[in-house]
């Protein structure tokens, strides 16, 4: 028998919905601890219900506790892992989780879009689908994998892209890496390999900042005033800002803030191609990071893995870009 361990943490999937108000709250008892699914014949579920709070609530040391059980049950013999997750935020769990455990064994994370008594909810199907892939081999060296709606996400790349819509989880350029059908788990694609960090703190303010036509430094002064240890900069195209904006980083860069650039752009990445004031090569060459694979909720989340790690100067510039 497999042992599959369940980390319940709350989120729309365990919510419910007052038909009165149309409200959705936490319910006082997750749902989902009494709910009837189907199992795999080889699966055996251990199950936690070790939060429950709205995605929103999630903060990086609730990720560093799920990190440290999820290592705690691989080291007991657990073969899989299953977390409930909020929509909100899952994506940013998911990436944390990615890049500090990596392939050790498979990870999986699901949610709902549609609390557990509203017509149509996804909940409980997400739910099996979940335990479908955690247990199932092809699972095994993918990463930590989001599956919702029938897809297999990489944790890496997927991202939520619409507010209500049950099929919210996308992965740009790339799409899905699998697919869950009725009676097979397919696996369509291979990631490259990526780097890992074990961490064991959190510590860490790091703002994102989004770019913007006719955006000024007043924002950017004001954080090089205050007391942050990175800042996450969602730039233009391909990595462009407002000249205006470029003196105020200078002042950040000066007391020795990594500032770590991103697209705002949906597709596509960022890399340091223009030559003109507030052009990526001219801010790439002051010495602002350029990552290029990722958006920037999930830069913020490898800047602080990397901060807590101890990463600086060269060795940090090469975990940001790889």
């Amino acid at each position: 028998m497999k042992k599959i361990l369940i980390l319940h943490t709350g989120g729309t999937i365990a919510m419910k919905e007052n038909f009165l108000t149309g409200d959705v709250s936490p319910d006082v008892t997750n749902p989902l601890l009494d709910a009837e699914i189907t199992v795999p014949e080889n699966v055996d579920l251990v199950i936690e219900d070790i939060f429950n709070l709205p995605s929103p609530h999630i903060l990086p040391k609730h990720m560093l506790t799920l990190k440290n059980r999820i290592l705690e049950a691989s080291d007991s013999g657990v073969a899989g892992i299953v977390i409930t997750h909020g929509t909100d935020t899952l994506e940013e769990t998911a990436f944390f989780l990615d890049t500090t455990i990596g392939n050790k064994l498979p990870i999986v994370l699901t949610g709902a879009m549609r609390s557990s008594n509203e017509l149509g909810s996804d909940g409980l199907y997400n739910f099996e689908s979940a335990i479908r892939v955690a247990s199932c081999e092809e699972a095994i060296d993918k990463g930590v994998l989001v599956v919702m709606n029938d897809e297999i996400h990489s944790a890496r790349y997927v991202t939520k892209t619409h507010t209500t819509n049950v099929a919210t989880f996308r992965t740009p350029t790339l799409g899905p890496i699998g697919l869950v059908t009725k009676h097979r788990i397919l696996f369509m694609q291979e990631l490259l390999a990526s780097k890992h960090l074990d961490i064991t703190s959190v510590n860490g303010t790091i703002p994102i900042v989004k770019a913007y036509a006719g955006m000024q430094g007043d924002l950017l002064e004001a954080i090089a005033q205050a007391k942050v240890d990175g800042l996450v900069i969602e730039a233009l195209g391909a990595g462009n800002l407002p000249p205006q904006a470029v003196a105020a980083l200078k002042k950040l860069l000066a007391q020795k803030i990594p500032i770590v650039l991103v697209s705002r752009c949906f597709n596509g990445i960022a890399e340091p191609v223009y030559d003109y004031e507030g052009g990526g090569k001219i801010l790439a060459d002051m010495g602002i990071i350029f990552c290029n694979s990722i958006n920037s909720q999930k830069a913020r989340i490898k800047l602080l893995i990397a901060l807590n790690h101890g990463l600086c100067d060269q060795e940090l510039i090469s975990f940001m870009t790889q």
